[in-house]
């Protein structure tokens, strides 16, 4: 006989209100807690945990449960209405302990690289904030075949390890726990030009590397500034604002390229609200046309395009940053399913850019170019349903990218190779996903490896093309299956 549900409680407080009626919900469709998974890609024992109100939903998982269970809109509005009472009542402010099983399979992309990016994050103690209670997401395969995200504590990550890795990833996450550094232990050297060279390092292997040997270091130099701010004053304190807002923003970059949106949120606040500190106007608008991009990997139409029109308003007339936030700011027409508003959003994205007239000294969104907007343009034609133009454009940005951007070559190889099914065009997608799952094992991106558990389903049903089940047999030979 299974496991008899625990009963619930919901006048216990605005947890378990939640959590009982998106149980209630999920009864009432006939949902158990494997099929709920396997539909809204978050790991069983997560929403387990949030129903029983063991552990906080976040917004994420609220938004996709009220779709799977067609509860059009009640349990976001309940969400909502929580958090404006309570506000951190609905933010845990200490972590719980892992469920042991709950989070039984990793992606191989992951071993041995970035272990400690869980709640056990310095800067994240340091305010006593949680952003990252599911710690990272990873595809899985599971026992039918499927793909689902599942997310990864240290613990289990360290389970799969030999010894010698586990040492070697113990050392990396004791050195991401340590305390953080007084301005006495940091380099001889001036240390805000320390801290500029530190991050202009992390920018320049980004591509190369991925997120999460990264993240660790990031999080450690926050800590830092945070101590050194206590000593310093004037112009020198105000540069080091300035930098603490542009690592935040990192951060939020990084957790955001490793799939990991809550924490990734959690950093672009913080850089909004450092940026106002900081006296800089560019970087804040930069910021917010930033949080528009996240906002359209999480697929939130409005906030992507609240947050742009607010960077649009800032940022000056013919400035670079003008047309970065109406690039961003098109893709949530896509998302809204608006072909005709998308379309005049990217023209209007690439008039500004083609007679901005950019401050030479700004280093904000330096990258963008007609291309950098057409390649957009092609994830809002693929997610519209023109998965042709979607293909192509994808093909003519790969084309030109330049060789040391090769995570971004794995991201639109993932992408057109996505493009490429949906238009049917099984044997190409499957060859494009191969190579693309060699950058996402190299990288860890998890904006590839999305993609790809996407491309893994959409490609299940042409069982007989060669090169379909290469890529499938590949994404199951990347996926560690834990005993």
């Amino acid at each position: 006989m299974g496991q008899q549900p625990r009963t619930l409680t919901p006048h216990a407080g605005p947890h378990h209100e939640l959590g009982a009626e998106m149980r209630a919900w999920r009864t009432r469709r006939g949902l158990s807690l494997g099929a709920m998974s396997g539909i809204i890609h978050f790991s069983k024992g997560y929403i387990g945990r949030v129903e029983r109100a063991d552990q906080a939903a976040s917004a994420d998982l609220v938004t996709a449960y009220d779709h799977a269970v067609r509860a059009e809109g009640a349990l976001v509005r309940m969400f909502r209405r929580f958090s404006e009472q309570d506000g951190p009542a609905l933010e845990p402010s200490v972590p719980r302990p892992p469920v042991p099983g709950a989070e039984s399979r990793v992606h191989v992309s992951n071993l041995g690289s970035h272990v400690s990016n869980d709640l056990g994050h310095m800067a994240e103690e340091a305010d006593g904030r949680a952003t990252s209670l599911e710690g990272i997401s990873v595809p899985a395969r599971t026992d039918d075949g499927g793909i689902i995200f599942v997310s990864i504590s240290r613990r289990a990550l360290l389970g799969t390890l030999g010894t010698a890795a586990a040492a070697a990833a113990l050392s990396d996450a004791s050195a991401a726990a340590a305390p953080p550094p007084t301005p006495g232990s940091l380099p001889a050297m001036n240390p805000i030009e320390h801290l500029r060279a530190t991050r202009r390092v992390l920018i320049d292997n980004d591509n190369m590397f991925g997120p999460y040997q990264s993240i660790p270091i990031v999080e450690r130099q926050m800590a830092a500034m945070k101590s050194l701010r206590r000593e310093l004053r004037g112009g020198d304190r105000q540069q080091l604002l300035q930098l603490q807002t542009q690592y935040a923003e990192l951060a939020g970059w990084f957790h955001q390229d490793a799939g990991n949106f809550r924490a990734a949120q959690h950093w672009m606040r913080e850089a909004l609200e450092l940026s106002h500190l900081s006296g800089d106007p560019e970087l804040t608008t930069f910021i917010l046309a930033r949080r528009s991009q996240l906002a359209g990997d999480m697929r939130d139409p409005i906030e992507a395009l609240d947050v742009a029109e607010a960077a649009g308003d800032r940022a000056d007339p013919g400035s670079r940053l003008a047309a970065v936030a109406a690039t961003f700011g098109a893709h949530g027409y896509a998302l809204q399913g608006d072909a005709d508003a998308c379309q005049r959003a990217y023209d209007h994205a690439h008039d500004l850019c083609q007679r901005m007239d950019p401050n030479p000294d700004s280093p904000w969104g330096v990258w963008l170019d007609p291309g950098y907007i057409e390649v957009h343009r092609a994830q809002s034609l693929n997610v519209l349903g023109r998965h042709h133009a979607a293909a192509e454009s994808f093909g003519r940005a790969i084309t030109s990218l330049p060789t040391g951007f090769h995570r971004d070559r794995g991201v639109y190889l993932a992408r057109q190779a996505v493009a490429l099914a949906g238009a049917g065009e099984a044997e190409q997608a499957g060859t494009v996903g191969l190579q693309a799952l060699r950058v996402g094992v190299e990288t860890g991106s998890g904006r590839i490896t999305r993609e790809l558990a996407r491309l893994d389903d959409d490609l299940g049903k042409w069982h007989s093309v060669i090169t379909v089940n290469e890529f499938r047999d590949a994404m199951r030979d990347a996926v560690l299956k834990q005993a």
